[in-house]
């Protein structure tokens, strides 16, 4: 039997923070905290990545894309509805095609069916601005 007098306190560890604990910081990075994560432009020209021209895997569309970029991820669509993601474009990339400015919409679906991505407008190509 155990006597009261020769039980060892315990050590308490000090709180973790989410610059210390992985685990945290996923938390804290995937918590909705009303801030906007996707953001979401139109391109009218050509992307080439790494030396080659973007193309379409459904239409073979070669231009007038929509890029999004949902925290770090990039990703193209094109106006027959398919999307992909872009491994070899990174978030700078992006911010480097963004303007300004811009519209809100409520959902990416929303943006889509806005701008004319939804399928709507598959194999037509808007005039290119010069």
């Amino acid at each position: 039997m155990l006597s009261e007098d020769i039980r060892a306190d315990r050590t308490v560890l000090p709180l973790a923070t989410p610059e210390d604990d992985p685990l945290l910081r996923l938390q804290a990075e995937t918590q909705t905290s009303g801030e906007v994560h996707l953001r979401c432009t139109t391109h009218p020209e050509e992307i080439t990545i790494t030396g080659i021209t973007v193309m379409c895997a459904r239409c073979s569309a070669r231009r007038d894309w929509m890029v999004i970029c949902d925290r770090n991820t990039v990703s193209i669509r094109c106006r027959c509805s398919h999307q992909w993601v872009e491994c070899e474009l990174s978030r700078q990339d992006f911010e480097g095609l963004i303007d300004s400015g811009g519209e809100y919409f409520p959902s990416l679906e929303a943006a889509a069916q806005c701008a004319g991505y939804d399928g709507t407008l598959a194999g037509t190509y808007l005039a290119e601005r010069r």
